[in-house]
């Protein structure tokens, strides 16, 4: 069955967007595991489906490489957002995914700013296995926990250059606390409103790039006492904005670049 997609990337943290408006979607957990096979399909750190919706735009479902689903990607949101803005020539739409009605906008420069939503902190919203403070967790090296639609646990050190991620992402990404995994931070505090981000993502592996992790760090930073309300982010592959005024919802801003697009065979 050959399926049509577009390959984009935000900052190097690359996804694939099958348009499957007017029809159901055709992406299965094989299908997507398939296509994210950099060696024998297209590739992806994530895959966002494009259906049709009453009351946004459109309606996305995600899925990781691995297969497995997820409930929000701010890069591929992004993408989203760019392409049908393009199509539909406006500058401001509204999308759904799992994590509710998102409302995305172009901005002068041209980045495109989600608002994300509201972070949740409470054990059981994350989800984690048992009631512990989400703000300092039971792990060696004291790290915080929250949600963005899917978990995050960041940790706050001195150094990233001598910390092998690949080697400690897995092992904290399938920790007992984490019951549906978790994508793992590890942050460098540049200044209160700049930060140094490297990130293990749940089901991915190690990124260039991540809007939801961007958000869930600065969000954890935040709680800590660490950092403004705005903070740029510098992740391996460039850098997003985040804001967050404590209460409310969580702003990502950032560009989003098409690579090509293309039909790949999946059986």
């Amino acid at each position: 069955m050959p399926l049509n997609f577009h390959k984009m990337h935000a900052n190097g943290d690359d996804f694939v967007i099958v348009d499957s408006r007017n029809s159901a979607s055709p992406v299965t957990s094989a299908i997507a595991q398939r296509m994210g096979d950099r060696n024998r399909g297209v590739g992806f750190n994530q895959l966002a489906v494009l259906l049709d919706c009453d009351d946004a735009a459109a309606r996305l479902i995600f899925w990781n490489a691995d297969g497995s689903a997820l409930d929000v990607c701010g890069s591929a949101t992004r993408g989203a957002a760019d392409l049908l803005m393009r199509e539909a020539n406006v500058t401001s739409l509204v999308l759904r995914t799992h994590r509710g009605l998102l409302t995305c906008e172009r901005t002068p420069t041209g980045n495109i700013s989600v608002d994300m939503g509201v972070p949740l902190f409470d054990w059981s919203d994350i989800p984690l296995a048992q009631a512990v403070d989400t703000a300092a967790l039971p792990l060696a090296g004291n790290p915080a926990a929250c949600s963005m639609g899917n978990p995050h646990c960041t940790y706050f050190v001195d150094d990233l250059a001598g910390l092998d991620i690949a080697k400690v992402g897995p092992a904290i990404e399938t920790d007992a606390l984490f019951p549906l995994k978790t994508n793992v931070h590890f942050v460098q505090i540049i200044d209160r409103r700049h930060i140094r981000l490297r990130i293990w993502e749940r089901g991915a592996g190690v990124a260039l790039g991540s809007g939801s992790c961007s958000c869930g760090a600065v969000v954890n930073g935040i709680r800590r006492g660490l950092l403004d309300s705005t903070v740029e982010v510098e992740c391996d592959g460039g850098s997003v904005t985040v804001q967050w005024d404590g209460v409310g919802s969580v702003f990502l801003v950032g560009p989003v670049v098409a690579s090509f697009s293309g039909t790949l065979n999946v059986g």
